[in-house]
């Protein structure tokens, strides 16, 4: 890392971390003493992500690459969740987040082409995390990538997510009154395009990104 990239891969990593720490403790304040299975979670999603990938031999299939990137946001979710209560905080959780652009710096951009390469990739991440129960920091930055999840696409996708499920928190969502349909559009239809119109400033694309979906959602509710 050098010069202007190394401080905005740094503010990248620290604004997810702290936006990971909102999402957890807006849906429990005590999450770190919680012992959620993040674990557990990660393999799971694995599944999910052969799934697009492709495996079935006896069937036509195509790598389904957006949705590949999305399960690994998902599977992020919970890795930094284990780091942040690991390490206590977002700035102390930063350092340990930091060493893997190494990994990203040597592999970013190879990518792996053969579907079959990349479940073996899959199934190794995997294997690691039940046996030791563990996020494997390192196998999930040589899985992004192999199926080319660059640094930025992760960061932007993951503050995407991530806004779209505090908006939904904070508007229902777990009472069942959100509505999920805006015009015709679901909800994350809208994120993407107003994702798309921002600056990704990690200082404040975030918070401009969730005051596209309140300003939106205020019309659809006032319509209603």
């Amino acid at each position: 890392m050098n010069g202007v990239d190394d401080v905005i891969f740094k503010s990248r990593l620290q604004s997810m971390l702290e936006l990971q720490d909102g999402i957890n403790s807006k849906i429990r304040p005590d999450w770190r003493n919680a012992n959620n299975a993040w674990f557990r979670a990660i393999w799971t999603e694995c599944a999910e992500l052969v799934d697009h990938i492709g495996w079935k031999w006896w069937k036509h299939q195509s790598p389904d690459i957006l949705q590949v990137h999305l399960e690994l946001v998902d599977i992020f979710h919970f890795g930094l969740s284990e780091l942040l209560q690991q390490h206590g905080t977002p700035n102390a959780a930063t350092t340990q987040l930091l060493s893997a652009y190494v990994v990203y710096g040597k592999r970013s951009g190879a990518g792996v082409d053969d579907s079959t390469a990349r479940i073996t990739l899959v199934e190794a991440f995997a294997t690691f995390v039940l046996t030791t129960r563990r996020f494997d920091l390192a196998g999930f930055c040589e899985l992004a990538s192999a199926v080319g999840l660059e640094e930025q696409t992760l960061y932007e996708m993951y503050v995407g997510k991530n806004v779209l499920n505090a908006f939904r928190q904070d508007h229902g969502y777990k009472a069942g009154t959100y509505i999920k349909t805006w015009d015709g559009r679901e909800d994350n239809v809208w994120l993407v395009e107003f994702a798309a119109g921002l600056d990704k400033n990690p200082t404040t694309f975030a918070v401009e990104l969730y005051g596209q979906l309140s300003k939106k959602y205020a019309e659809v509710m006032r319509d209603r």
